[in-house]
């Protein structure tokens, strides 16, 4: 076993199993993705006292685990896979088993140390499904419609039609589900309230940021951005000064905002006057737009910070 708190376990998670990890111990397990063997995970890991529990995000199938391990006042980080893919590949690691990717992973986590999560409540838990469910529902709504734009046969329409009636149905019972959810809870309400009156920000964008992005309102200004994916990051080497670039952070946050934001430029006044003025600086629509989504991202922290609502003054100030 590794000594006490200073060992780091990384956890490989399938459907069925999960493989587990210990560096620098060296040590191997395996237990079952199933209620019973992630109690037994659960207190073997207790036993160890590791540093920081590591998994990588699997599409839902780490929930499990990952809620019983932090409940159980245990460190665990959940860490996007492409990162450990890229350490791997920096390492020299080509071989692929899930033991290895559980070393790996126990790797990767003591030499990058990700930030551990904190474990969300119950009606927080039940509301990022209703979220991550209606952006199911709109992705296929989209395909549906793009679908109908092809269908030849007056069968095939109807039939795609029908389908477009009913999950526009579901999306909207959906929605209704999620603002009923944030009217049960003052806290949600009074930090929608204060999301909302904001020029282009609506119901979605309200409740992806109280849903995705707990922090808000808790970092500065470069933290935030940095952590939805709207901040630049150089692209300079030697003589070469390549165009500033964003990329990484939460891709849903990410989305919802560029949404709202594209709103913002038409009906939110400082928005709107930021966005022409870059235009008229040469810069490129995207370019332009993408500052806009950091500037409402960074007003919209200042305000939930504050706990103040839409001031054109503090949009001027941001």
């Amino acid at each position: 076993m590794p000594s006490s708190k200073t060992g780091i376990i990384g956890i490989d998670v399938s459907k069925a199993q999960l493989d587990v990890a210990v560096v620098p111990a060296g040590e191997t397990t395996q237990f079952a993705n199933t209620d019973v063997g992630i109690e037994e995970l659960v207190a073997w890991a207790q036993t160890c006292q590791p540093q920081l529990i590591v998994l990588e995000a699997t599409g839902g199938l780490e929930l499990l685990a990952t809620g019983r391990l932090t409940a159980s006042g245990l460190a665990v980080a959940v860490v996007n896979p492409r990162q450990v893919r890229d350490f791997a590949k920096a390492t020299g690691r080509l071989a692929k088993t899930d033991r290895i990717d559980a070393q790996l992973i126990a790797q990767f986590g003591e030499a990058i140390k990700p930030v551990p999560r904190t474990l969300k409540d119950e009606a927080t838990q039940q509301l990022s499904a209703l979220l991550v469910r209606r952006r199911q529902l709109v992705d296929m709504l989209t395909a549906e419609k793009n679908r109908l734009s092809r269908a030849l046969q007056s069968r095939i329409q109807k039939d795609v039609q029908q389908h477009i009636a009913w999950l526009e149905k579901r999306i909207a019972k959906t929605e209704k589900e999620l603002g009923a959810a944030i009217k049960a809870s003052p806290i949600w309400r009074v930090k929608e309230e204060i999301l909302t009156s904001a020029g282009g920000v609506g119901p979605v964008l309200a409740t992806t940021l109280l849903c995705r992005l707990p922090e808000l309102g808790g970092l500065n200004r470069r933290q935030i951005s940095a952590l939805v994916g709207v901040c630049p990051f150089n692209r300079d080497s030697g003589t070469m000064r390549g165009k500033r670039s964003i990329f990484g952070g939460r891709a849903d946050v990410r989305a919802a905002l560029y949404m709202s934001t594209l709103a913002a430029t038409r009906f939110n006044p400082p928005i709107k006057l930021f966005y022409d003025r870059l235009i008229r600086a040469g810069k490129l629509p995207k370019v332009a737009l993408t500052a806009c989504m950091r500037k409402l991202l960074t007003i919209l922290n200042a305000m939930v910070k504050h706990q103040q609502k839409w001031d054109p003054q503090l949009s001027q100030s941001t």
